[in-house]
C-alpha cells in the first residue's frame, strides 16, 4: 500500500496538513481529557480514541455540509472532526451549563443537528439504526445526503448491525458503514467475539466492502471520499479501517487483559507521527507543523478555561425537553 506522502495528485499537503491539524486537536483534546478525568473534574467515564485519531480526520473530512452521522461511546474524535465547537464541547464533557446539551448529555451523547451529528451512544451498536433512519430521510427527501454509522469491531456480533445492513441494501440507502477495528471488543480480542470477518458479512447482503490502514491519514482520505461518493448514487458501502486502541476500553482501564509488549509498540504506528513524516516528505516545514501544535494548544486552554468558568446545570433543568410542551385548548 502506498503511503499518504504518495497521494499529493488527489490530497495536495496544505489539505493533508489541515487534516493532521484535525488529528492533533482530537490527540491533543483526548489528553488534556485524560488529565481533567484523573483529577475528577470530569463526572461519569470516559471512552478515549486516541490512536485512531486518522479514521476521524480523513472520514467526516469526506463529509459535505448537508452528511450525517452517528458515533459511538468512543466519539469524541468524530465530532470535534466535525467542526464542534470546542469550548461547547468542552463543557458537555465537563458537565456545564452551556454544553451542547446543556451538560446532561456528557462524554457519551455529544450532539449537534446543525452540523449533521446525530448524536454518540453509550450501546454497543445503538447508533446504526440511526443513521440508517437519516439515510432513509436523505433517499425520501432527495436531499443528495449521505448517512454514515460509526461502530467499532466489537459491534460486529450485534443483532442492530445485520439489520441495518440488510435494510440498507434493500433500500439502496446512501449510507456508509464505517467500522473502527481496533481488534478489540471492550476487554476481548474480537476473534473471541465474532466467528466471520466483515467482507464475509457485507457480501451476505451484497454491500462492497473495503478494507484500509486506517493508521494512514492519506489512505483513509482517499478511500472515504471513493467511498462516501459512490454511496451517494449507489447504495451502501462498508469502510472498514483497521486501527489501534492506545488507552483501556474507558479511561482508567489498567488493560491486564494486553500484552505489554504490545502496548509498548503502539506508538511505532502513531497515525500523527506518520502524518507528520508524510507532510515533511512533501516538503512542509517543520516550523508550520509546530505553529499547528501551538495553535491547538492555545484554542483548547481557551476552552477548556470557558469550561472551568460556566456554571453547573440547574437541577430543574432536568425535568425539561423530556415530554413534548401540550398546551390544552379552551373547553378541553
Amino acid at each position: 500500500m502506498p503511503s499518504s506522502a504518495a497521494r499529493n495528485d488527489r490530497f495536495p499537503p496544505d489539505r493533508l496538513l489541515a487534516l493532521h491539524r484535525t488529528m492533533q486537536l482530537i490527540r491533543a483534546t483526548e489528553t488534556t481529557l485524560s488529565k481533567l478525568f484523573a483529577d475528577s473534574e470530569i463526572p461519569g467515564f470516559i471512552h478515549l480514541s486516541v490512536g485512531q485519531e486518522a479514521v476521524a480526520a480523513g472520514v467526516i473530512g469526506a463529509l459535505g455540509p448537508c452528511d450525517t452521522f452517528a458515533t459511538t461511546h468512543r466519539g469524541h474524535g468524530h465530532v470535534l472532526a466535525r467542526g464542534v465547537a470546542l469550548d461547547l464541547f468542552f463543557k458537555e464533557i465537563m458537565g456545564r451549563a452551556g454544553g451542547i446539551c446543556g451538560g446532561r448529555g456528557g462524554s457519551m451523547h455529544v450532539a449537534d443537528l446543525t452540523l449533521g451529528v446525530l448524536g454518540a451512544n453509550g450501546i454497543v451498536g445503538a447508533g446504526l439504526p440511526l443513521a440508517t433512519g437519516s439515510a432513509l430521510a436523505h433517499q425520501t427527501r432527495r436531499s443528495g445526503g449521505v448517512a454514515v454509522a460509526f461502530f467499532g469491531d466489537g459491534a460486529m456480533a450485534e443483532g442492530a448491525l445485520h439489520e441495518c445492513l440488510n435494510m440498507a441494501a434493500l433500500w439502496r440507502l446512501p449510507m456508509v458503514f464505517v467500522c473502527e477495528n481496533n481488534g478489540w471488543s471492550e476487554f476481548s480480542p474480537t476473534s473471541r467475539q465474532f466467528a466471520a470477518t466483515l467482507d464475509k458479512l457485507g457480501g451476505a447482503f451484497g454491500i462492497p466492502h473495503r478494507q484500509i490502514d486506517g493508521n494512514d491519514l492519506g489512505a483513509v482520505a482517499e478511500a472515504a471520499t471513493e467511498v462516501v461518493e459512490a454511496a451517494r448514487t449507489g447504495g451502501p458501502r462498508i469502510l472498514e479501517c483497521i486501527t489501534t486502541r492506545w488507552h483501556g476500553h474507558f479511561e482508567g482501564d489498567p488493560q491486564r487483559y494486553r500484552n505489554a509488549d504490545e502496548i509498548a509498540a503502539l506508538p511505532e504506528n502513531d497515525p500523527l507521527r506518520r502524518s507528520a513524516e508524510a507532510l515533511l516528505a512533501a516538503g512542509i516545514e517543520e516550523e508550520a507543523l509546530a505553529t499547528l501544535v501551538a495553535s491547538v494548544d492555545a484554542d483548547i486552554a481557551t476552552a477548556l478555561e470557558a469550561a472551568r468558568a460556566d456554571v453547573l446545570p440547574d437541577f430543574d433543568a432536568a425535568f425539561r425537553d423530556v415530554y413534548t410542551p401540550t398546551t390544552l385548548t379552551a373547553g378541553a
